[in-house]
């Protein structure tokens, strides 16, 4: 079986821990990187997830808000639980693991959503959104023979005309403005990432990972966005095997907004 990572926005893994058993069930991925978990550490439910199978945990999280986590079913080390922007908000957590005879650096990003006005003059969150995708310009796609790395998370960005169910309309809208796609763009360039999911996938067609609550029928309007991804290190390309978006996921009861998205490496 290939070597494989989940990566899900789960907005809140306490209330949505019957959806995280059922995706570990029936996808076993070796390693699920969480997102949005809102819990601090001390309260993370560390037995369900060993109850699992999932014996190797590491969490950086808050009380109510963002926090991320990497669990898995082989051993991870835990590298670095990075602050960004000056702000202790838990948006980021990297680990190794080792697959296929190389130790992967594995980052689990939280990007900040940016709220609703984009304009980092008159919106501080925003400000906070450009400032954090700057900063990310340090995170390197680290490699060599016995290395690789990658990158995985809710981005919180709709870098393509395609990852949007319309371009036009969203231009002005938090998660596809232009500022957000070319600085995003340009950091994921600079960082030597590669777009895995768009590796093999035809320009035109459309990617989303996220619906929005406020639609009555999401899945009859469609209306969505591709917020989340999975980067890896260039060496890493000629052992991707592929990828799913689990749609069906977000209509599962008291669902997350984003649906988890699974990648699979021949690095067993």
């Amino acid at each position: 079986m290939p070597f494989s990572i989940a990566t899900w926005n789960i907005n809140s893994v306490r209330l949505r821990m019957p959806l995280v058993e059922r995706l570990l069930v029936e996808q076993a991925p070796d390693v699920l990187c969480l997102q949005e978990t809102k819990v601090p550490d001390e309260l993370f439910p560390e037995k369900a997830f060993r109850k699992l199978g999932y014996q190797h945990i590491a969490f950086h999280g808050q009380k109510g808000y963002h926090g991320v986590a990497t669990v898995a079913r082989r051993p991870i080390a835990i590298v670095e639980k990075r602050r960004f922007c000056e702000i202790e908000d838990c948006r980021h957590l990297s680990v190794t693991v080792r697959a296929g005879g190389k130790v992967i650096l594995l980052h689990n990003f939280y990007v900040p959503a940016g709220g609703d006005e984009p304009d980092p003059i008159i919106n501080r969150k925003f400000k906070h959104k450009l400032d954090f995708v700057a900063e990310m310009n340090t995170i390197r796609a680290e490699h060599d023979e016995v290395s690789g790395s990658i990158l995985v998370g809710d981005l919180n960005i709709a870098p393509l005309e395609h990852d949007v169910w319309s371009h036009k309309q969203l231009l002005k809208v938090v998660s596809h403005t232009p500022v957000e796609t070319e600085n995003f763009e340009a950091m994921r360039l600079a960082g030597d990432w590669v777009d895995l999911m768009r590796l093999n996938v035809p320009y035109e067609q459309k990617l989303y990972t996220w619906w929005s609550y406020r639609a009555q029928d999401w899945e009859a309007s469609d209306r969505g966005r591709r917020l989340d991804h999975v980067w890896s290190s260039p060496n890493l390309v000629p052992s991707f095997a592929g990828y799913e978006i689990l749609r069906p996921a977000r209509g599962w009861q008291r669902p997350s907004d984003h649906v988890p998205v699974v990648a699979r490496f021949d690095l067993d």
